[in-house]
Formats: C-alpha cells, structure tokens, sequence
C-alpha cells in the first residue's frame, strides 16, 4: 500500500482538516521524521493552495480547524496548530488555541516547523505590555474616530482585539458596534 492509499484509509478519503472530497493530495509536513505517516496528511487542493501560499488565506476556510484541532492523529495536530497561530490577529482562532490540547512533544514538532515570525511585529500598549490578538483593552483617553461623529471615551473597554501585521502600533476593535483601528500608545491591557 502506497502512502496516499494508507493516508486515504486513515482519513477515510476525507480532507483531514476540512473534510473535503475533492482532489485530495498528500502534503507534507516539516520537519520529517521517520515515519512517513507522521509528517504527511490528506488535503483538498484549496486547503494545500492556502498551506502553500499564505498569501491566498481565507480565513473563513479554516474554520473548519474547528474540529481538526480534535484529530487523534498527530500531524493533522501540528498542521491545525500552525494555521491558527498564523491566523491568530483574526481573535477567533485564539479561542481554539485555547481549547486545543497537544502533550509536549507533538507541541515542540509543532514549534519547529512553525514558519511564522512571531516577533517580527510586537504590539504594546501604553506602559510597555505586549498586546496579543485577542487581549482586551481600556482607551486612556478619549478619542475621535476618523471619518466619523463618534468619540470613544477614556475607560471604554474594547474586548478582543485583532492586531496589525504590518504597523505595531495599530489594533483594531469595537466600540460601540463599530470596528475601529486604535493606536497602541492609547489603550492599556485590561
């Protein structure tokens, strides 16, 4: 039995992460370990799109990590993992971050494949402490938002909050309903 038959058994010739039919393919994972079975999964072609290039991510698609996250088998783990952490400044991953259980070692795999540069961006807010996705805030003082009547005042809460990959001291978050960018040097972590 070829790989992609033994990685069709396993997965029941599903995609392992969104469950897919469709042009299904065997993606591999890095870095390889001895067993074949431990670094390959079975992915549909838009999932293997999207692992290739991050640059064509719908965040939308990898909500079905929702249930992958729960996979018995190690690799469709590490791969759930990796996706989430690089999804994370979208606030809802972190809550499957949250809930998602790995033992140390599959955690570390995890970790050593992770392409992501987590501190090429560090978010902080007014007295130095570094903002995650997902972190809520209190505005210290009260702001104007761009393009509009409305002012946020000094104590409001915003609740999880989305971070900018490209400008540190930019979050987003709601206030009053409306999604808002906020500047770092305006808000303390809560």
């Amino acid at each position: 039995m070829n790989l992609q038959q033994q990685l069709e058994q396993r997965s029941g010739e599903i995609c392992e992460l969104c469950s897919s039919v469709q042009n299904l393919k065997v993606y591999s994972i890095q870095p390889e370990t001895d067993d074949p079975l431990q670094h390959h999964i079975l992915v549909c072609e838009t999932c293997e799109e999207q692992l290739m290039d991050p640059e064509k991510n719908d965040p939308n698609h990898w909500r079905c990590l929702n249930d992958s996250i729960w996979s018995e088998h190690r690799p469709v783990k590490v791969i759930a993992w990796r996706k989430l952490n690089e999804l994370k400044s979208e606030a809802w991953p972190m809550d499957l971050l949250n809930m998602m259980y790995m033992d140390d070692e599959d955690l570390a795999y995890a970790q050593a494949g992770n392409t992501i540069e987590a501190s090429a961006v560090v978010h902080k807010d007014c007295n130095g402490v570094v903002l995650q996705a997902g972190d809520s805030v209190v505005l210290i003082k009260d702001l104007k938002v761009k393009g509009s009547s409305m002012v946020a005042k000094q104590g409001t809460a915003v609740r999880r909050i989305s971070l900018d990959h490209e400008n540190e001291k930019f979050i987003e978050g709601k206030v009053d309903g409306q999604t808002i960018v906020i500047i770092t040097d305006y808000v303390k972590k809560i």
